[in-house]
């Protein structure tokens, strides 16, 4: 799953984005609004996590011309200010979520996940694909009741394509959604990543769909 964080504090945003990579999620990062902003249209995210503060544009005004572009697309503001107007102006504004500064981060992740998931239509943490379960709170996968080691990027890959099931994924939204910016995208990683997962899993697991992408059923 691929984030994007707004963040104009230099130490949290350092911060945040190395626990949102070791939690296996593909960071991207902008420190004043008018970079978030065009980073947020111009690529596809699973959630964008926005600063309320910014230098430019405002976290509101961010999200204001954000929803002309993108509907779609989940954002929890992440803001010192935790008054109730402001509170109110966010989520009116087109958040999707609203957490005050300072915060847990097992709790920022916890929020991350639900976001994702409702985004997708999943209501639970649990996904069940044949004899394969997902765990996306734990972040495990178990297959016939034996967990499997996956890496990240491998992890990431059967969560997004589980999250999507029965829909063919392109090979490019797959590297919009795995891969940061900064990721060598034009590599054949993804190819080596759906051969690890097919080892592991099974080689059904997913399936590929010959000019068009990958599924799981």
């Amino acid at each position: 799953m691929r984030l994007l964080l707004i963040e104009d504090d230099l130490l949290l945003s350092r911060s945040l984005a190395a626990s949102l990579r070791e939690e296996n999620y593909a960071v991207d990062v902008a420190t004043d609004g008018e970079e978030g902003l065009f980073k947020a249209i111009s690529s596809a995210y699973d959630c964008v996590v926005l600063d309320g503060m910014l230098p430019v544009f405002d976290g509101w005004e961010v999200l204001r011309r954000l929803r002309l572009e993108k509907d779609a697309t989940p954002v929890l503001m992440l803001t010192a200010r935790d008054a109730v107007p402001d509170r109110i102006r966010g989520l009116n504004a087109g958040a999707d979520d609203y957490l005050t500064k300072p915060f847990d981060s097992e709790e920022l992740l916890a929020r991350i996940r639900a976001l994702i998931r409702r985004s997708s239509g999943q209501a639970s943490n649990l996904l069940e694909i044949g004899d394969v379960i997902i765990d996306a709170a734990a972040r495990t996968i178990t297959h016939r009741g034996e967990e499997i080691s996956l890496t990240p990027r491998e992890y990431a890959l059967v969560e997004y394509l589980a999250l999507h099931r029965s829909k063919v994924v392109s090979r490019s939204e797959l590297y919009e959604h795995l891969f940061d910016e900064d990721d060598d995208t034009l590599s054949n990683l993804l190819d080596v990543h759906v051969s690890n997962v097919r080892k592991k899993l099974g080689h059904d697991f997913i399936l590929t769909r010959r000019g068009h992408g990958y599924s799981v059923e």
